[in-house]
């Protein structure tokens, strides 16, 4: 289970984006994410048959450790951890938690 998902909230904590907040798109070798609408670079596309070139905008990938998860509650940049509790079958499940706070992050 990783830390960060796909759908997550998250905060950029350096580079040219900092402060910045947005939704996880992807993640990418399991140590990249893709952030929607931020650390935006041009890219050069050369035409191709039925395809027109020119110059494009698109997401490259962040280091995961650049960025934090956003606390449902606070608003701000937090740390996680994971917890076991009762599913409400009989057997455990593991969540995520705010490190501070012991919120659960995931529904049970």
């Amino acid at each position: 289970m990783k830390k960060i998902r796909k759908g997550d909230l998250v905060v950029v904590l350096a580079g040219k984006d900092r402060t910045k907040q947005g939704k996880i798109l992807r993640v990418v070798d399991g140590d990249k994410v893709i952030v929607e609408k931020l650390n935006v670079v041009k890219r050069h596309i050369k035409p191709r048959a039925g395809k027109q070139g020119g110059i494009e905008e698109r997401e490259a990938p962040l280091p995961m450790s650049k960025v934090a998860l956003v606390s449902p509650t606070t608003g701000k940049g937090v740390r996680v951890g994971f917890q076991f509790v009762d599913d409400g079958t009989g057997g455990q499940k593991k969540v995520r938690v705010v490190h501070k706070t012991g919120e659960v992050l995931d529904p049970v």
